[in-house]
């Protein structure tokens, strides 16, 4: 290889780690800023405001509630995959398509109230301060929400 070559890319590596070097900066700012987790349920925001110990609690009960709907989550999985191929079919059954509708609904559902059962089950045992702390999560992920509706609208 000739020197300027070299030189090129050497130059090349070398911005090449600056980037990478500032996103993972970035990135570790981020968490540490303590923004609310992406993709995460509201239940599971709210309570990132909680005490360590309660928190890690929190989040080990919803997981558990999580685990034990799986059934009924496979379940939902499976409606999902007919409904896509009764919709990506020649003809469309709309009776079996409704039908696999109502069962992913009722999955959902199902899932949902369970989480939330448990969710209250263990909000019970908080003293109010934290209990305080998780309905203030919940308020402001829904006012997070809001604004974003509105946002969308324009």
């Amino acid at each position: 290889m000739s020197p300027r070559t070299l030189k090129i890319i050497c130059a090349v590596s070398i911005l090449l780690n600056i980037f990478l070097l500032s996103a993972a900066i970035g990135g570790a700012a981020w968490v540490r800023a303590r923004h609310p987790m992406i993709g995460a349920g509201s239940l599971r925001v709210a309570g990132s405001e909680l005490q360590r110990d309660e928190r890690r609690a929190f989040r080990s009960t919803l997981r558990d509630a999580r685990l034990e709907m799986r059934p009924t989550a496979l379940a939902g999985r499976q409606a999902r995959e007919e409904a896509a191929a009764l919709l990506s079919a020649p003809t469309l059954d709309q009776a079996k398509l409704a039908d696999a509708l109502a069962r992913i609904r009722a999955a959902d559902i199902a899932i949902r109230a369970h989480v939330e059962e448990r969710a209250i089950a263990f909000a019970a045992t908080l003293p109010p301060d934290e209990r305080a702390k998780l309905a203030e999560g919940i308020e402001r992920r829904r006012a997070r929400a809001a604004v974003m509706a509105t946002e969308t609208q324009r």
